[in-house]
């Protein structure tokens, strides 16, 4: 059994290529554009190629049963023919709904059987107020009541490399929306941060523009993008579920223990 990891030097790829690897996996190839870089373990097979050059992945698929899909519009349509080409017999996509909705109904059309994985906020957003928290102990944010439920990056790549081991036909066609383990509001996120690095960690509601200033040293252009996509929940509560656990058999990690587990961004320990 031969799976393919694209993005496999990316925040989430690599993850999965570890976790394959717990799991047993023994025939592994890593799609990346720079095989030194990626310092890839011992027994995974690195291919140089890229995602966005869908004609530089055919050698990659060659023989592949399994394969991870990594979100690329651009060349989503392109990538799909190549994999039904090759004969791919199971793909597990990071997609989602919303803005991702063209995307996830191309994989859904493409004629593979498949498995999409739609989380929302990444746990790892939450760095964005690392330095407010450093300095002030304060998270300034236009939009305390927004309700979320964050999930990590390895919580998302073991249900992806779980998915790829055991690709059993009750998953087939699936979107899971997986989440955090908790729904909280924005106001609540920061107070469990705090409840993570030991920390008493407030809230203060601001405007827009200022909450702009206050991420661009770490976001620059995107910061104005990100509190859009927050606003976009004003009114659209996201209900937690226990996919994660039930896919892997461990429960997602919540804000409190990813926040100890970094600890170190938030200028602790």
């Amino acid at each position: 059994m031969t799976i393919l990891v694209t993005g496999a030097t990316g925040n989430i790829g690599r993850r999965i290529v570890d976790h394959l690897i717990d799991m047993g996996a023994n025939d592994i190839r890593a799609l990346t554009t720079d095989p030194v870089k990626a310092n890839l373990p011992a027994g995974v097979t690195p291919v140089i190629g890229y995602l966005g050059r869908p004609e530089s992945i055919s050698a990659a698929l060659a023989g592949v049963d399994r394969m991870y899909l990594a979100p690329l519009p651009k060349t989503l349509d392109l990538t799909l023919e190549l994999a039904r080409a090759a004969d791919v017999s199971y793909l597990v996509a990071l997609s989602g709904v919303g803005h991702w909705q063209a995307h996830a109904d191309a994989v859904a059309s493409s004629g593979l059987a498949n498995t999409q994985l739609g989380p929302g906020e990444f746990l790892e957003n939450l760095a964005l107020w690392a330095d407010q928290i450093k300095t002030t102990a304060t998270v300034r944010d236009p939009y305390p009541g927004v309700v979320e439920a964050p999930i990590s990056m390895d919580d998302i790549a073991r249900v992806a490399a779980a998915l790829l081991m055991n690709p059993e036909q009750s998953h087939h066609g699936r979107m899971y929306a997986i989440t955090g383990p908790e729904s909280l509001t924005r106001a609540q996120i920061a107070e469990q941060i705090g409840v993570g690095i030991g920390v008493d960690v407030a809230f203060e509601q601001c405007n827009r523009d200022e909450a702009i200033e206050a991420l661009q040293p770490a976001m620059g252009a995107e910061a104005a993008w990100y509190l859009d996509t927050v606003a976009d929940f004003i009114d659209k509560p996201q209900a937690a579920n226990q996919l994660v656990a039930e896919l892997t058999g461990v429960p997602a990690q919540s804000v409190a223990d990813w926040a100890r587990q970094n600890a170190a961004l938030f200028g602790v320990g």
